[in-house]
């Protein structure tokens, strides 16, 4: 099997590189994109419970990402990989507290406006179950040091992606918001491939996973959140609540 040990000093170095840069740019970009909310008002403190628990929960798996990056590149393996032991249970809880906030969101304010409802909800189900895949994917692999830290990253990616999107105009996307957020983080990935080219000669299998899952995931839940039963499924579910009050419909919000 791959290990740690198995790869060249200077194909490590360099990979180490490329993972801690990508790392520390994604967490900044990820807490810089709800930072950019709230000082320009397009968020608040001052909303119920779940979002803070789940803000505190996925902002904690960006923190223990970059450091067991930065533990990686510095080549502290044994403190690395006692600490990834608490993804076994960290992810599971990250799942419940995304479906959640998910459903809670539709009904508290009945989702973000850029988005249509039910593609709101279809997409973000499809987009949590992409990041289990390839989260859990390299624990199964953390062995294979080569395909473990690629696929993990590329759950990093996943789950940066509502940071990235809060750093683009999405009132000017609708209604392709979600495939070009999307197409944003898969930039990270592309990254991914040019250093394995550069480094190692040919591009590592595993970051066409990290590429292609969650692509195909956020296609899914459009193709499913378009559809009659998922559009009155939503409908029924924020009935009576200050989400029903709002269209169905990606809309401008108030001011643009």
């Amino acid at each position: 099997m791959a290990t740690i040990a198995d790869t060249p000093p200077r194909t490590a170095s360099g990979e180490h590189r490329f993972f801690l840069i990508a790392t520390w740019l994604l967490a900044a970009m990820t807490v810089g994109g709800f930072a950019l909310n709230a000082a320009t008002g397009r968020s608040s403190f001052d909303v119920p419970l779940v979002y803070h628990l789940h803000a505190f929960v996925f902002m904690g798996f960006i923190g223990l990402y970059a450091l067991q990056a930065t533990l990686a590149a510095k080549g502290n393996t044994a403190l690395h990989m006692r600490l990834g032991q608490v993804a076994v249970v960290y992810i599971p809880l990250m799942l419940i507290m995304g479906v959640w906030l998910t459903f809670a969101t539709l009904r508290i304010l009945g989702g973000p406006p850029f988005f249509a409802q039910s593609e709101f909800l279809v997409v973000n189900l499809f987009h949590l179950a992409a990041f289990a895949v390839l989260a859990f994917a390299a624990l199964w692999m953390r062995r294979r040091s080569d395909w473990h830290k690629r696929l993990m990253f590329g759950a990093m990616v996943t789950v940066s992606i509502p940071g990235i999107a809060r750093l683009l105009p999405l009132p000017f996307l609708i209604p392709w918001a979600f495939p070009i957020i999307f197409g944003v983080a898969s930039l990270f990935i592309l990254a991914g491939m040019m250093m394995d080219r550069r480094v190692r000669g040919s591009v590592h299998a595993a970051w066409w996973w990290a590429l292609i899952g969650p692509i195909a995931a956020m296609g899914m839940g459009e193709v499913i959140g378009a559809t009659g039963y998922a559009k009155t499924w939503v409908a029924g579910h924020v009935a009576g609540t200050p989400g029903g009050e709002r269209s169905p419909d990606p809309f401008l919000p108030p001011g643009f």
